[in-house]
């Protein structure tokens, strides 16, 4: 059996997990995050790496490769991470510093959005004749679009639909601030946390009902700009906020729905909730490595915003 470690960095917990190439994972740690410092940083990194190896009793001869889904900016031909919004790695040489705390040969680095993207394409068929779409819904708000087998990368802000006008409560905001987790708290004047507005809208309270009615209207502004513009085959949602809350996927296909023209109907029967939940990050991550069926492995990507 082929197995892959995968690693999905955030600024506030490390997730690493041993998988096989059918995307089963076999083995999982997790530790919390240190940005104090750009070391204590990548001691933790390492730790989860020893963890997850320890429990399973394997070691790293027996891995096929490291995958690692870093947020922000990065050079993925030279392995560095350039720059995040909540880590301490200013141009830090994070491939290069893994090969030499583990005698592993294939060190597979990307967006951690990205990675997460590469395991819902492949748990929803790796269809190499398709447009896919990766919408995640957290702390931020980010799309990764997968075509023809390959990212879409464009000069490094594709798939950057937080910072998309929508239709929001206070008028015309980005997509981020009118609907991301922080947003949603931000809506109820900081006197519920997103979690509660959330709770309370399942317990049919009225306000919530209301919070909630504008973000959902903003979530399907934006998911209607994407399919006026792509018109994908699949559009799948995923992180935190719609993980942990699977009834707003029947809300946003319905209110997209009122934006459709009568030939677009069809697209909302494209809109899909993730099938590997939280740990869409760390199997992505760990495929990357068996790189199974297409998406490239060098070249650049550029992310400004950290959407963990």
């Amino acid at each position: 059996m082929k197995r892959a470690l995968g690693v999905d960095i955030g600024g506030t917990k490390i997730a690493a997990a041993i998988i096989d190439e059918e995307a089963n994972i076999l083995y999982r740690s997790e530790v919390p995050s240190d940005p104090s410092d750009k070391e204590k940083m990548f001691e933790q990194v390492v730790n989860v790496i020893n963890n997850v190896l320890d429990e399973s009793h394997l070691n790293i001869q027996q891995i096929e490769g490291i995958g690692l889904g870093v947020p922000g900016i990065l050079d993925r031909d030279s392995g560095i991470a350039i720059f995040q919004n909540n880590l301490p790695w200013k141009g830090f040489p994070i491939v290069k510093r893994i090969k030499e705390a583990f005698p592993v040969e294939k060190v597979v680095i990307d967006n951690d959005v990205y990675m997460a993207a590469f395991a819902e394409w492949q748990m929803y068929g790796a269809n190499q004749n398709e447009t896919f779409v990766y919408f995640t819904i957290s702390t931020g708000i980010a799309v990764s679009i997968i075509h023809n087998g390959d990212f879409i990368r464009g000069m490094g802000f594709a798939g950057e639909l937080g910072l998309f006008p929508v239709k929001a409560a206070n008028g015309i905001e980005r997509l981020e601030q009118a609907a991301a987790g922080p947003a949603i708290q931000r809506l109820t004047n900081n006197t519920m946390t997103s979690k509660e507005v959330l709770e309370k809208y399942q317990q049919q309270d009225e306000y919530a009902h209301s919070v909630i009615s504008n973000v959902v209207e903003s979530l399907a502004h934006g998911c209607y700009a994407i399919t006026c513009i792509l018109d994908p085959q699949k559009i799948v949602f995923g992180g935190g906020v719609i993980n942990n809350n699977a009834f707003l996927l029947p809300l946003i296909k319905q209110k997209m729905e009122e934006y459709c023209i009568p030939d677009q109907k069809a697209a909302v029967s494209r809109l899909h909730i993730s099938q590997s939940k939280g740990d869409a990050g760390v199997l992505g991550a760990g495929l990357r490595v068996f790189n199974r069926k297409g998406v490239e492995d060098c070249g650049k990507t550029k992310h400004l915003i950290n959407h963990e």
